[in-house]
């Protein structure tokens, strides 16, 4: 019998009968793991109730409590970072290695959060009239809605989650339906923390819970990571019902790879940067510019490596790249293979010997070499492990070729040319870049987030611009006036 995974909504499972539900699968297997619940209207409703009735006591608390929370929840997800991992590997199907990655870097953001009473300090000006201050403050804007994708599962929620919690507000949490059950144990793990019930609920569907977030006049504020159309369709709604959103979408990631490159540093890249979560990332390398006269050298590096990863069940030991997320996104995926469209099938991934159940959603890592860039395999975000190699003559040859890409996410150059490499990151049209680095992910302590189609909105995600996006300044002007002040006075007031 397969579990089951609902709601979390007011501090605990919810225990409604659901009019719709959906299948969960063992990705490695391709067999159903489970079945979770799909929110309705009423259920949209429950959720931004419970916050919307947490949010004032939870606004009010002291930031010493705040914090106090946060930090009890760092304690008890480092302590249990082995379920989380397990649990991501089990429904996304990424190795246990990445997911331990993944749960890594989420600690970051969350670690970041712990110290919001430094981020939440004002400013202060003293006498800026006759015995007139003036001080700023952050206060939280009320119920927020994230909606996270099922690429990170633990991740992206903990980009949103602690910040807007440290902030002051009650979030309500729509994770992906294709791997809900991070999302509850994160939820779990800050009850038990001491969140107080309704501040952090979490709220499982489709379409129609995302349209109830979006819409609901509660809801002050839209997190969401996901691809590019979901995005735009995302920031368009909210913005038009009045809300603050950050919409973060799909991405086509260049790396440039110049003569004067460590060949084999670039090769170990790309092969790491492409196929690691099966390709899986809005942050991986899809596109390796080769810049002559290197590529010729440079693809038979890369296909030298690929020929020795292991592809099977991310639980077994030795395995590097997992299946992917659903058998839909498999058969997605598969059909850019067998459409090269006049490039050179390099790798082809569906002949590469899997360890894992036959029924799983597989296909191992796929190289395609000589691609155009007016094909559908250079245009599209193919969100798998297939890794295209366009040649260039030249290094403003490659800048253009970047730049021209609607997509604006991240990018990487590999050179030993410092000049080289201080000029792409100043010239190039994208929000992250990497020196000698494929997937500049930002620490926690600065923010993610990219340019052009792959962003909605004006603030990107966690860090400091995580803390502005989950607050309002307020300005106050004050007076304490002594007792020899001059009495009315109906002149404009003036600074003197």
């Amino acid at each position: 019998m397969s579990r089951l995974i609902t709601h979390w909504i007011d501090g605990k499972a919810w225990s409604g009968t659901a009019e719709r539900t959906g299948e969960v699968f063992d990705p490695a297997t391709g067999r159903v793991a489970g079945h979770v619940d799909f929110a309705g209207p009423a259920e949209v409703e429950a959720a931004v109730a419970a916050a919307r009735a947490a949010f004032p006591g939870w606004r009010d608390a002291s930031l010493a409590r705040r914090s106090s929370v946060l930090f009890g929840f760092r304690e008890l997800l480092n302590a249990r970072r082995a379920e989380l991992v397990e649990i991501v590997t089990a429904e996304h199907g990424k190795v246990l290695d990445d997911a331990a990655g993944e749960v890594q870097r989420a600690l970051e953001a969350v670690e970041f959060a712990c110290g919001v009473p430094t981020l939440l300090k004002g400013g202060y000006s003293e006498n800026v009239s006759g015995n007139v201050d003036v001080y700023s403050i952050r206060q939280p804007l009320g119920v927020v809605g994230v909606i996270s994708p099922f690429n990170f599962p633990a991740m992206v929620p903990l980009w949103f989650v602690p910040n807007a919690v440290a902030c002051g507000n009650a979030v309500v949490l729509k994770p992906s339906e294709k791997d809900p059950s991070a999302a509850v144990f994160i939820a779990e793990l800050f009850a038990e923390a001491g969140l107080p019930a309704g501040v952090l609920n979490v709220l499982h569907g489709d379409k129609a819970a995302v349209d109830g977030l979006l819409e609901h006049p509660d809801v002050r504020s839209i997190s969401f990571v996901g691809s590019t159309p979901i995005a735009r369709y995302v920031y368009e709604t909210g913005t038009r019902n009045g809300k603050r959103v950050q919409a973060l979408g799909g991405a086509k990631n260049h790396m440039v790879v110049l003569p004067d490159a460590d060949l084999d540093l670039a090769a170990d890249a790309a092969v790491s940067a492409g196929f690691g979560s099966a390709g899986e990332r809005c942050m991986a390398v899809s596109v390796v510019v080769a810049v002559d006269p290197v590529g010729d050298d440079l693809v038979a590096r890369i296909t030298d490596r690929i020929g020795g990863l292991k592809v099977g069940d991310g639980r077994r030991p030795g395995c590097e790249m997992g299946p992917l997320v659903t058998a839909a996104h498999r058969d997605r995926v598969v059909s850019y293979v067998e459409n090269p469209e006049g490039a050179t099938l390099a790798v082809d991934g569906r002949d590469h010997e899997v360890d894992g159940d036959a029924g799983g959603f597989w296909l191992g890592p796929t190289l395609f070499d000589h691609v155009r860039p007016d094909t559908a395999l250079y245009r599209d975000e193919i969100f798998g492990p297939v890794l295209c190699v366009v040649r260039a003559q030249s290094y403003s040859e490659a800048l253009d070729l970047v730049n021209a890409n609607p997509y604006g996410n991240g990018t990487a150059i590999f050179t030993k040319d410092g000049g080289a490499a201080r000029r792409f990151q100043n010239e190039v049209e994208v929000g992250m870049v990497g020196v000698n680095v494929p997937i500049p992910v930002p620490v926690g302590y600065y923010s993610f987030g990219g340019w052009k189609d792959s962003l909605f909105g004006d603030t990107h995600a966690y860090g400091p611009d995580g803390i502005h996006f989950f607050t309002r300044t307020k300005v106050v002007t004050s007076r304490w006036p002594d007792p020899s002040h001059g009495g009315v006075n109906l002149g404009f007031p003036r600074n003197t």
